[in-house]
């Protein structure tokens, strides 16, 4: 394999010129008490760090920040820790999702903007993955991606705990008076025990786990929880990796294809992964210049089995995967769906990474015959009610509502939904279909995780589940019957703006199809008496985003941050 020469570096052009502006930044480095012989002729590494006082989930991140410079420097790179904005899920309103791409932006633009040859990604909680891989994919620089790994199973009372799943299953225990006031705080107490992203199968891990997948990541990285001493020689190995991946000009570009996307989203539907996955591959193909639908989803889920009994769909949790062989095992249990000579960072093919795993324990990541569901993880709907789409994850819903017939109760946006929901006077049953509207990427706005609860009325008479439909998403922790992502969304027109308390909506799964029972010429007249809502931002990053925002079935990015097109390199004057 041919190696760069220091001379071809990227970061040669600040540092070797010989001119006045080499001499400015080899004394501004100076300046930071770096010796000449700790950088020249050495790849500069950024460390693009999602560390905040406000990320739980990153709250490790300064330790292994220290720990991926201590792989970078052994290699003989020099290491450069950069902080860009994090993305906490449980904080930052109205969503995460509002602000993955600016993320995506800051990571392209730090790395375009100073002097890095190639990066070490870290991050995890939910959008962190995506934004940094969409920043990484579009800059173009060799990328090695450092998850932060899931924190350690909650407890109470001798019960394991699943983050988000069941803080969702206990809330509506203490809505039905199942439990008490101190229940829940004592569970609040004991749910989120360590650093690290949720330790449930839900969007973090899911995105993790694709990423390793797509051979973003080195391989068994996404499975280590958070506190494990392995995550921290992890941690070094990929400082190591990325000096070697500079040298041999081994770019995203170089190593993804078509089927690396496909491997992902496999991967995903094994895991019994979060719908949002959906959106996040998409987008980041679309980086990569790889052509990538949700249709795409929808025939690879019809012949992938949910293996992996985790939560939300299953049983366990991340730590128990992580014993139970991890990622790598699961993945080498279904070789025949991957394509095995995907390339990796790791400088071996994905079946050369995943040469003698095992799994350890055959409840946690299942044999076939065993499996959750036998195929259909995700699916996709399409009907007059998504004509663009809308995805439903049918391994968490009730078996009995996949093909369900029922009258709608509409809530105009979340605020209406949060003011109804438990009016005794609702009229709503168990058979009902709930509906949320105006909650989508523009008319939320970000499309926020707001999920639809049971009416309290309802939890009291034993109903856990029913029908919800959405343009909103649903946190990968969630579980339930709920069909999300409906495109186009009804702030910009789509049908589910038309619906009305009384129509009939009809959920066929099997058949993928969602249909609200009403005639065209019907559709038509509600359409042509609907009105544009009046827009939310007339100024700043609110007005950016709703102007070139993406509907879900396109993955939410921004129309200008699409594609391959190259942008020069700055001048260095």
């Amino acid at each position: 394999m041919s190696r760069k020469r220091p001379e071809e570096l990227r970061s040669h052009r600040w540092y070797g010129a010989g001119d006045r502006k080499a001499f400015d930044h080899q004394a501004r480095t100076a300046q930071m008490g770096y010796d000449k012989s700790d950088y020249e002729r050495k790849p500069v590494i950024a460390i693009i760090n999602t560390w905040s006082d406000i990320n739980s989930c990153h709250s490790h991140f300064r330790q292994r920040a220290e720990e991926v410079k201590r792989g970078v420097w052994q290699a003989g790179g020099f290491p450069v820790e950069m902080p860009a904005i994090t993305l906490a899920e449980p904080f930052q309103k109205p969503s995460t999702m509002m602000y993955r791409n600016l993320l995506a932006m800051e990571t392209e633009e730090l790395l375009r903007s100073y002097p890095a040859d190639g990066c070490v990604l870290m991050g995890g909680c939910d959008k962190t993955t995506p934004a940094l891989v969409m920043g990484a994919l579009s800059m173009g620089l060799p990328s090695i991606y450092m998850p932060a790994g899931p924190m350690l199973r909650g407890n109470w009372h001798g019960q394991f705990l699943g983050s988000g799943s069941d803080a969702r299953k206990y809330w509506s225990e203490l809505r039905a008076g199942t439990i008490t006031e101190h229940d829940w705080q004592e569970i609040g107490d004991g749910i989120a025990r360590s650093p690290g992203h949720c330790m449930t199968m839900g969007t973090a891990s899911t995105m993790t786990s694709a990423v390793e997948a797509l051979g973003l990541a080195l391989p068994g990285s996404a499975s280590i929880p958070a506190p494990d001493s392995n995550h921290s020689k992890m941690a070094t190995a990929a400082g190591k990796r990325i000096v070697d991946l500079v040298w041999e000009d081994a770019t995203p570009k170089s190593l993804l294809t078509q089927s690396s996307f496909d491997n992902a989203v496999t991967c995903v539907l094994a895991c019994g992964g979060s719908t949002n996955s959906i959106i996040h591959l998409i987008a980041m193909a679309r980086r990569a210049g790889i052509a990538l639908d949700i249709d795409r989803f929808d025939a690879i889920s019809r012949k992938v089995p949910v293996i992996a009994n985790l939560r939300p769909s299953g049983k366990y949790l991340m730590e128990d995967f992580y014993y139970a062989g991890g990622l790598r095992a699961l993945l080498a249990s279904i070789g025949d769906l991957l394509d095995l000579k995907a390339k990796t960072v790791s400088g071996r093919t994905l079946g050369e990474n995943l040469e003698g795993a095992t799994i350890y324990n055959a409840d946690v990541i299942l044999p076939r015959a065993k499996a959750l569901i036998p195929s259909g993880g995700l699916a996709v709907l399409r009907g007059n009610l998504a004509p663009d789409g809308a995805i439903i994850k049918p391994a968490a819903a009730e078996p009995r509502l996949l093909q369900h017939k029922g009258r709608a109760v509409v809530f105009e946006d979340y605020n209406d939904l949060q003011a109804r929901i438990d009016d005794p006077a609702l009229d709503v049953d168990a058979d009902s279909v709930i509906v949320l509207r105006n909650a989508g990427p523009i008319g939320a706005p970000g499309m926020p995780e707001w999920e639809v609860p049971i009416p309290k009325k309802l939890l009291q008479q034993g109903v856990r589940d029913m029908v919800r439909i959405s343009d909103a998403r649903m946190s990968g922790t969630a579980y339930g019957c709920c069909v999300l992502h409906v495109a186009p969304e009804s702030w910009v027109g789509g049908p589910l703006a038309f619906v009305r308390t009384g129509d009939t909506i009809e959920l066929d799964v099997p058949r993928r199809r969602l249909h609200l029972a009403i005639d065209d010429a019907e559709m038509m007249k509600r359409k042509r008496a609907w009105k544009a809502p009046a827009r939310k931002f007339e100024r700043g990053y609110g007005a950016l985003f709703s102007q070139h925002i993406r509907q879900a079935n396109e993955g939410c990015d921004f129309d200008f941050l699409e594609g391959t097109a190259p942008t020069p390199e700055p001048e260095i004057h």
